[in-house]
C-alpha cells in the first residue's frame, strides 16, 4: 500500500510503535534513546518535547528491515527485489490539490530553534544538526530537478552549514556559482518512508527523476507544490519544508559533527540563507541519530540494495548483498551460488570499483547468512586463506568523511574470498528441519 504521509505510516504500525509521553530534551535526551534501542525495537514518537508544545518527534523509522518491509508492502525475503522491482516503475510526481505543509507559515523568520526542535546528538556536537532533512533543488543549467540527503548545522540566526559531499547537488550548487547566483533549495522534513529512501538512490544524468523513482516505490505519485519563497517544488505531505538559498561563494566552518563513522567530523561548508519555514500543526520532526541501527538499515536498503542490483546483472550467482552495520556502509557481505573462484575475485573488483564509499567486501557461499556477523566470521575463519584470497586496490579515492584517509584524497581498498571454493568438500553441521520449526515456534511466544 501507499503511504500519503509519515503520519499515516506511523499510525499503520500499532504495537510496533513506542509512544514516548514522559517530558523529552531534543538537546541529547532524545539521541540518547535512539542510540540505545535495541535492532528489534519499535519506532518511537516523542509527545511530549521539552520546549516544544504541540510538536513530536519522530525516530527508530528505519530500525529493522521488518518495519521497511511493511513499508513497501512485502516480506523482509523479498524487501530488496520489491526494491529493485518498483524502482524501475516510474511515476512521475502531480500537483497537489490541497498543501498540509504550508497550514503554518513563518516568513524570514529570525531564528530556526525556537520553531524546531532540531536534535543535538553528540556531547561535542558544535550545534544542533539536521540529518533527514531532504534537500531539493533545480540545476540552473540543465533544469532537473536533484533531491538528496545532506547534513545541516545550525548556525543562529536563519544560517545553516549544508555538507555538500556528493552529486547531484554539489554539482547544482557549484553550477549556479560560476554564474555567481544563490541556489534556490527547499529542505523538506518528515517524508514517508519510500519518498526519503528514493531521495538516496543513485541517479545519473539519464536517469529518472528521484520523484518520480518515489512515486514508483510508493506505487502512487508523489503530490508536489510550489514553495512559497523560493522557486522549488516540494512534497505537498511533509511535516515540515525550510526554504532558503545557498549563498555564492561563501563558506564556513561547519562542526564538530559525530558522524555515521562513529567520529566528529568538521568542514568548511556552503551556507544557506532560510527565507521561511512552513509547516503541518502538530508537526512530527524525523530524529536520525548517526551512527545507529537506523542509519545502517536505511544505508543498507538504498545504497546496498542499487549495488546488488548492479552486480547482479554483471556476475552470475549473486544472491544477496548486506552492508554491514556500524561501518557507515564501507564494508559489505555479499552472497554467491556456484560461482567460480575466478568470478568471485572479479565481483570483488567489480563491487570496490562500483561504489566509492566502500571500503572493504567480504564474499560468502549462499549457505551463510550475511546478515549474521557471527556466520560472515565462521565462513572468514574456515573458508578464507589470507594469502590466497586476498584482493588488495590502491590508490583509491578516499572517502570525505573516511577518518583513514583524513588530509588525503587517497584511499586503499580489500576484498575478501571466503567462499569454499575448489577445495576439500566438508559438510557444515545441520539440525532437522522439523526440530528447527519447533524450536523457532517456542521463541516466538518467548518473543511475544
Amino acid at each position: 500500500m501507499a503511504y500519503p504521509d509519515l503520519r499515516s505510516f506511523l499510525a499503520d504500525l500499532g504495537d510496533d510503535l513506542l509512544h514516548v509521553r514522559d517530558e523529552f530534551d531534543p538537546k541529547f535526551e532524545i539521541a540518547a534513546v535512539l542510540r540505545s534501542l535495541p535492532a528489534d525495537a519499535p519506532a518511537a514518537l516523542f509527545e511530549n518535547v521539552r520546549g516544544y508544545p504541540g510538536a513530536r518527534v519522530a525516530g527508530n523509522l528505519f530500525g529493522g528491515r521488518r518495519r521497511v518491509a511493511r513499508a513497501f508492502g512485502t516480506t523482509e525475503e523479498r524487501l530488496a527485489q520489491t526494491w529493485l522491482d518498483n524502482k524501475q516503475r516510474a511515476i512521475p510526481p502531480v500537483a497537489a490539490k490541497s498543501i498540509p505543509v504550508q497550514e503554518v507559515v513563518h516568513r524570514a523568520p529570525d531564528e530556526l530553534l525556537p520553531l524546531l526542535p532540531i536534535l543535538t546528538h553528540h556531547e561535542k556536537d558544535g550545534a544542533p544538526f539536521i540529518t533527514t532533512g531532504v534537500v531539493l533543488c533545480t540545476d540552473p543549467v540543465t533544469g532537473r530537478r536533484g533531491m538528496g540527503i545532506h547534513r545541516m548545522m545550525i548556525k543562529g540566526g536563519n544560517r545553516l552549514g549544508i555538507l555538500l559531499a556528493n552529486p547531484p547537488l554539489s554539482q547544482f550548487h557549484a553550477n549556479a556559482e560560476a554564474k555567481g547566483e544563490a541556489l534556490d533549495v527547499a529542505i523538506a522534513l518528515g517524508l514517508e518512508p519510500a519518498t526519503l529512501l528514493a531521495s538516496v538512490v543513485r541517479s545519473g544524468p539519464l536517469g529518472p527523476d528521484k520523484m518520480a523513482v518515489a512515486g514508483g516505490l510508493r506505487g502512487d505519485p508523489v503530490e508536489l507544490a510550489r514553495a512559497l519563497t523560493v522557486n522549488v517544488e516540494v512534497p505537498a505531505r511533509a511535516e515540515i519544508v525550510i526554504e532558503g538559498r545557498i549563498l555564492p561563494g561563501v563558506r564556513e566552518p561547519e562542526g564538530p559533527f559525530g558522524e555515521n563513522t562513529g567520529y566528529y567530523f568538521s568542514n568548511v561548508s556552503p551556507v544557506v540563507e532560510v527565507t521561511s519555514v512552513t509547516h503541518r500543526d502538530n508537526f512530527i520532526y524525523p530524529g536520525l541519530c548517526p551512527w545507529s541501527g537506523d542509519v545502517d538499515t536505511l544505508l543498507s536498503l538504498a545504497a546496498g540494495t542499487e549495488l546488488l542490483g548492479q552486480l547482479q546483472t554483471m556476475v552470475a550467482g549473486v544472491v544477496d548483498l548486506d552492508l554491514t552495520g556500524g561501518t557507515a556502509g564501507f564494508s559489505a557481505a555479499i552472497a554467491v551460488r556456484n560461482c567460480p573462484r575466478h568470478e568471485v575475485r572479479r565481483l570483488v573488483m567489480l563491487a570496490l570499483n562500483l561504489d566509492k564509499r566502500l571500503k572493504t567486501v567480504t564474499v560468502v557461499d549462499d549457505d551463510v547468512n550475511i546478515r549474521d556477523p557471527r556466520e560472515v566470521a565462521w565462513a572468514m575463519a574456515t573458508r578464507y586463506l589470507p594469502e590466497r584470497d586476498t584482493v588488495i586496490i590502491g590508490g583509491a579515492e578516499g572517502y570525505v568523511i573516511d577518518p583513514s584517509s583524513a588530509g588525503s584524497s587517497v584511499g586503499s581498498k580489500a576484498g575478501f574470498v571466503a567462499t569454499r571454493g575448489a577445495g576439500p568438500e566438508f559438510d557444515r553441521v545441520t539440525l532437522p528441519a522439523a526440530a528447527l520449526a519447533k524450536a523457532q515456534a517456542l521463541l516466538a511466544t518467548l518473543r511475544n
